[in-house]
């Protein structure tokens, strides 16, 4: 039964790999052959000034992805002998975010364009 198993998942395997390497459509462009598909440009000045914007971005949204990472364990609270003070700080760092977000936005930290 076990060889059974393992020999169909083997062949699986190699008939997927078979076709992942034949089946695709290989049209390479300039874009594709560059070095670089990032968008910048890698012959030109590297002395570019890069958008704040951009990474204020980035940093809300690395603060917003931990955000969910810290909560997440947060129903499981119920569990703890105090599960009130688990609750009221999860619900300060979300009123805190908040906070901080609506002034970002009031402030026009958020706007691409200027």
């Amino acid at each position: 039964m076990t060889s059974t198993i393992l020999l169909i998942a083997s062949a699986l395997s190699l008939i997927l790999a078979a076709l992942a390497f034949w089946l695709p459509q290989m049209s390479p462009d300039s874009e594709k052959l560059s070095p670089y598909e990032c968008g910048f440009d890698p012959l030109g000045s590297a002395r570019l000034p890069f958008s704040m914007r951009f990474f204020l971005v980035a940093i809300l949204f690395l603060l917003f992805d931990l955000e969910i990472a810290l909560l997440l364990p947060s129903p499981w609270a119920i569990h703890l002998p105090d599960p009130a003070v688990t609750s009221i700080w999860a619900s300060m760092i979300i009123v805190l975010l908040t906070v901080g977000l609506i002034y970002e936005w009031a402030q026009g930290g958020l706007e691409w364009a200027e």
